[in-house]
């Protein structure tokens, strides 16, 4: 959490290798090393990512952008999967998840925002991953679709996934959270429980100035 420009979205950039690293390293689990690892190889270490503002192929099915995913984002490739079971099943549990499989047939492109946010949630869902960077995932979403988002979230924790979350909402940082770091400026300005973290006069500060 923090300020608007205090660094959050770098720094997923940075695990997530969209940004190229000039200092320091990404260690997974204590031992992997990921320093300026490629976008398209972090899916390989486990890592999946979503972005402020959804990233589908818009002229594509719902279901084939799911299946894209899945297929080392291979977009021609996705055309194919339909007929893989597994891969298929993969999907169809994702777009469950969220309620979009009565829309798998329909383009990306005439998705509501809220419904474009839950396809790339989805997607990132169905990778199965350790790791998931979740950068504002609840920007401009109504409650209900909050609700389902929540839950997916809760479901992961109860897997024993990582959950790395961008997020403004501190109603929702406190229900979801273990853990907070609050940056501002680029640094680390505080880190601990989220109700600990909150109540610092530096963390007030930085949001609402002295």
């Amino acid at each position: 959490i923090g300020p608007n420009g205090s660094g959050k979205t770098t720094l997923v950039n940075l695990l997530s290798g969209m940004i190229g690293i000039d200092g320091g390293a990404v260690i997974v689990n204590e031992t992997l090393k990921l320093s300026n690892i490629k976008p398209y190889d972090i899916s390989a270490y486990g890592i999946t990512r979503t972005f402020q503002e959804a990233r589908l192929f818009n002229q594509m099915t719902v279901l084939d952008n799911v299946l894209a995913v899945l297929t080392e984002r291979n977009v021609f490739g996705a055309l194919f999967e339909k007929h893989n079971d597994y891969h298929l099943g993969k999907a169809k549990d994702a777009l469950e998840k969220v309620s979009l499989w009565e829309k798998r047939n329909e383009l990306a492109a005439n998705l509501s925002y809220g419904q474009r946010k839950l396809l790339e949630i989805a997607r990132a869902v169905s990778t199965q991953a350790e790791i998931y960077l979740f950068d504002e995932p609840f920007a401009g979403l109504f409650p209900e679709i909050i609700r389902t988002v929540s839950a997916i979230i809760k479901n992961l924790k109860q897997e024993g996934k990582t959950v790395i979350l961008i997020e403004h909402n501190m109603e929702l940082i406190r229900e979801l959270c273990d853990y907070a770091i609050v940056m501002d400026s680029g640094k680390l300005l505080a880190q601990g429980k989220p109700e600990e973290v909150l109540r610092r006069q530096e963390v007030i500060e930085a949001y609402l100035g002295e």
